[in-house]
């Protein structure tokens, strides 16, 4: 009887297939271990943001609500309402103040607390020197409050009344901060749930937990929870920020699985190696080796291996014919990819310029057979001049926009003032523009950037052109909209500057806003596509860079951050 392992193929085979082994299935475990720990890890960070930007954001809301209250209350009009002390003439005033401020309470009571205006709820008495962001329960819905005193004079003001804003923590609030930290959201008190992005019927799993992170379990699937009051005394509101365990570790069960699979194939592949190796432990495998190193010390996939001798192992033969033709084809491969990918831009370019180009060169053909006619009348030949020499710049545009792109950038880096570079570009972008104008916040800590004027203006008014095509599409079409563009800058804590191009026209569509800033993409019936991406490419040559946010049907903006400094010397960007 023969034994399993007294062949030195057998052996070798054994020993190399547990070697293979042994160590796939330890890099396993510990890859998914890892990986899951820093799963959870980062969950946790997720809830910690997402719990700091609610934070942030309720605090910046009742900051802006106070300011708004104390505006309203100085007025001279309210003021004088509540000095009648007659509730009819305050509710008309306050009706009207209360659409500015968009609060779902407004009311107005006198110095004794009588109240003269009680909008969006029963009678709402307050007491004098409220504190803000008090909380309160009418009509089953949760308010947080704002009082501000109704003051007449300067010197000794005297207390008229007061003003009292109140706002609903309801589910369209919980859907702002749900869409604000990417994570479910719950708005309750003292177990009672006043608003939630979850399906109502899940109120009862949440009650009044102690811990500000938390687990909480929600139709059988496990939710990772953190905990923000939204006042210091014991009992006040709070919202519970919630995200799907099984959601947040679904990457991990995918990667333990594609693991899971790599390391069958990394099994068999070694398994069947071993039997090579065991059986071609010559002159064939050393050969082999020695090719498929040089290969990938090289690169150079031209590289073959000889046939061989005629009493070498066949199936290392047959190995080094199978490498042979997969090197050939990958190479064959590569060079085919590249001929495919420079033809398809180069039948981008084609169908733009041919476009682009057609349209000028009817016009002026038409111009010149204007040009041409006997009797032609003289204001016929300024017209037609007038359109020719137009046509010729839109030419010379469109010729400059593929030049840009193409050539490499030279940058010449001097110091520049961002405010001056920004009125200028808006200025050079406007001209000539109907109903359209700039509106301008500049920041004066902004005073110096050093970077090259001429391209980051250029880069600025295709910006600006861009917001009042945008404009003036959305007057064309009837739709009202703002007729100024915002032009900004701003200086940066980390000392880099940024520049801002704001609009309120018609937006960019969901779809088409990942591709704004590929080469020949774009949305205008006319255009090569190019003006964007020579924006972001003169940008990143400057060391900055750039991003479009846009609200579909309420605008867009657009975003430069540059270094306040920049090499002396000349850099090129390809």
């Amino acid at each position: 009887m023969a034994r399993p392992f007294a062949s030195l193929r057998s052996r070798v085979f054994a020993a190399t297939a547990v070697v293979a082994v042994l160590p796939v299935a330890a890099a396993l475990l510990f890859v998914t271990r890892r990986v899951a720990q820093q799963a959870e890890a980062e969950l946790t960070r997720g809830l910690v943001e997402a719990a700091r930007l609610v934070e942030q954001y309720h605090r910046t809301r009742i900051e802006t609500a106070t300011e708004r209250a104390s505006l309203v209350a100085d007025l001279p009009k309210l003021k004088a309402a509540v000095a009648t002390g007659d509730p009819p003439t305050v509710e008309q005033v306050a009706s009207d103040y209360r659409q500015s401020v968009r609060s779902d309470v407004f009311v107005v009571t006198d110095r004794d607390g009588r109240t003269l205006a009680a909008l969006g709820a029963a009678a709402f008495p307050v007491a004098p020197g409220g504190r803000p962001g008090a909380f309160r329960v009418e009509r089953g819905r949760l308010l947080e409050t704002v009082a501000v005193p109704i003051l007449l004079g300067e010197q000794a003001p005297e207390v008229l009344g007061h003003l009292t804003l109140a706002f609903a923590l309801d589910d369209a609030f919980a859907v702002r901060l749900s869409a604000l930290t990417g994570s479910q959201v719950v708005i309750a008190q003292e177990g009672r749930v006043f608003a939630s992005t979850l399906p109502r019927a899940l109120d009862a799993a949440f009650a009044d937990r102690g811990p500000e992170r938390d687990s909480i379990g929600l139709a059988g699937e496990d939710h990772a929870a953190a905990r923000t009051a939204l006042g210091p005394e014991p009992g006040a509101p709070y919202v519970l920020v919630l995200r799907s365990r099984a959601e947040a570790l679904q990457p991990l069960r995918t990667l333990r699985n594609a693991l899971g699979v790599a390391a069958l194939g990394a099994v068999a592949v070694s398994v069947l190696l071993s039997w090579a190796v065991a059986r071609t432990v010559t002159r064939p495998l050393a050969a082999l080796t020695d090719a498929m190193k040089e290969i990938a010390a090289t690169g150079d996939l031209a590289r073959r291996i000889g046939p061989g001798r005629a009493w070498d192992d066949e199936d290392a033969r047959l190995v080094a014919r199978s490498f042979g033709t997969l090197t050939d084809s990958i190479a064959r491969f590569q060079r085919e990819a590249s001929l495919r990918e420079r033809l398809s831009a180069l039948g981008r370019l084609s169908t733009v310029i041919a476009h682009e180009v057609r349209n000028p060169l009817m016009i002026i053909k038409g111009s010149l057979r204007t040009l041409r006619r006997e009797g032609a009348l003289p204001g016929e030949v300024r017209e037609a001049a007038a359109d020719i020499d137009s046509q010729v710049a839109r030419l010379d545009r469109v010729v400059g926009d593929v030049l840009d792109f193409a050539r490499p950038l030279r940058v010449e880096a001097v110091p520049v003032d961002p405010s001056a570079l920004a009125r200028d570009a808006a200025a050079a972008a406007l001209e000539g523009a109907v109903g359209v104008t700039a509106r301008f916040n500049l920041d004066p800590r902004a005073a110096s950037v050093v970077t090259d004027a001429e391209r980051l203006r250029a880069a600025l008014v295709n910006l600006v052109a861009n917001a009042r095509d945008s404009l003036e599409s959305r007057s064309r079409s009837g739709q009202e909209a703002a007729a100024a563009v915002e032009v900004g800058t701003e200086r940066l804590d980390s000392g880099r500057i940024r520049f801002w191009v704001e609009d309120q026209g018609g937006g960019i569509a969901p779809a088409d806003l990942p591709h704004v800033f590929e080469p020949y993409f774009t949305t205008k019936r006319t255009g090569t596509g190019l003006g964007l991406a020579i924006a972001r490419k003169t940008v990143e040559a400057l060391g900055g860079t750039i991003k479009l946010e846009s609200r579909p049907g309420s605008g867009a903006r657009v975003e430069i951050e540059l270094p306040a400094t920049a090499p002396t010397s000349e850099a090129e960007s390809r």
